[in-house]
């Protein structure tokens, strides 16, 4: 079996390009689908995977971690740039789902199967639609409470607000109370029973963040998403030992040694892997156990398309430390039109059971696809009030 060729879909979704990631083998009908999504360098990555596939054709497909250390160390620069690990992560993606689909067992299976039943689903407020999950102003409580109301409504059982705003390296009690008020209110509304992250966004500054993060230690988090800046990763274990909510992060970070140094440092609780930005399934299973030996717990980044939901649940599935997977269901009407999904979930709790179809278990409906081309993602720009440049 070789690989014949690799290509890309582009699908617009508003806030985001979905990057589909095909891999084509000179098998009868046998590809894979991976996603390689990076919001505001769509373009980029589609060249990266371009430049990759001059790597991979002619290959062996079923030879995944080979393929995989050619994508992460040939052509000299080493994969960890977040472009170039975007691209490497959807290839490999798609290799796993050829794999699976050659042998006719899930992904989860090639990964050691099953170690739980479900997995539980947790939401961004409003389903993940920009405007009321990015563009609600932390002064209007009340939109936050609604909203959390409206979540719990919908079967979730946990989800995630941006209730802390854009603050410069220091400011003082204003956008702390305002954000203490946010939380309040959400958990008034939901009760002691439902579980709330707050997301950062990276925003503050370490001292910024440790304000926000003794301001809202009252409210009972899952956890506080990125209270400053992941490079900052002193400034994050200070963070974390100053108060009792678990601190989560990892997005950012790309290939294992930045998670290392990360949890040497003792910087967090919860890791933020993205299975589309880590280097695939093959980097983020040495990611996922080295956080099993510093007992961190895998709770992964996955708001963009339907590939990356699919990928990041098969993950899932295999691994112990793997506690909730973030999914967006609303940010665009005809999310589920692009795709034919094997997962299936359960609209009362939000859970989802494994499947055992061969692969992902995903199929890109690529005539769908086609009714969403590329437009360039809408800016999100910070100012802070003195003119100078925020974090978004």
């Amino acid at each position: 079996m070789r690989i014949e060729r690799i290509e890309t879909l582009v699908c617009n979704a508003r806030m985001r390009n979905w990057v589909f990631v095909k891999v084509v083998t000179d098998q009868p009908g046998l590809i894979g689908w991976g996603e390689a999504t990076l919001e505001w360098h769509t373009r980029s990555v589609v060249a990266a995977v371009e430049d990759l596939a001059e790597l991979l054709v002619g290959e062996d497909p079923r030879r995944v971690e080979h393929l995989w250390q050619m994508m992460w160390r040939q052509h000299f620069w080493h994969g960890s740039g977040i472009t170039r690990a975007t691209a490497i992560s959807g290839i490999d993606i798609a290799l796993w789902d050829i794999l699976g689909k050659e042998l006719g067992v899930p992904c989860h299976r090639l990964w050691g199967g099953p170690v739980r039943n479900r997995i539980r689903l947790y939401c961004h407020l409003g389903g993940g639609l920009m405007e009321a999950f990015y563009e609600t102003p932390v002064e209007q409580a009340d939109r936050f409470a609604q909203l959390a109301r409206e979540a719990v409504q919908q079967g979730f059982s946990a989800f995630k607000a941006m209730a802390v705003p854009p603050t410069a390296p220091l400011e003082g009690l204003q956008p702390v109370q305002a954000a203490a008020r946010c939380v309040e209110a959400m958990r008034d509304a939901v009760g002691p029973n439902v579980d709330i992250m707050v997301d950062c966004h990276a925003r503050p500054s370490p001292a910024m963040g440790m304000k926000f993060a003794r301001a809202l230690e009252p409210y009972g988090l899952y956890f506080l998403e990125e209270p400053c800046w992941p490079e900052h990763v002193q400034e994050l274990a200070r963070i974390r030992q100053a108060v009792a909510t678990p601190i989560a992060t990892g997005e950012r970070i790309t290939g294992i040694h930045g998670f290392r140094d990360l949890f040497a440092a003792g910087a967090c609780d919860v890791c933020q892997l993205d299975i589309t930005h880590c280097g695939g399934p093959t980097a983020a299973r040495r990611i996922a156990a080295l956080a099993d030996a510093y007992g961190v717990a895998l709770a992964p980044h996955n708001p963009q398309g339907p590939v990356s939901t699919a990928a990041t649940l098969e993950f899932g599935f295999s691994q112990p430390g793997f506690v909730i997977c973030e999914s967006v269901h609303a940010d665009v009407p005809w999310r589920n039109d692009v795709v034919r999904v094997a997962h299936r979930i359960d609209p009362t709790t939000r859970t989802v059971q494994p499947h055992e179809q061969p692969g992902l278990g995903v199929e890109v409906i690529e005539s769908a696809v086609k009714q969403h081309p590329f437009e360039q993602e809408l800016l999100q720009r910070v100012f802070y009030s003195d003119g100078s440049v925020g974090d978004w």
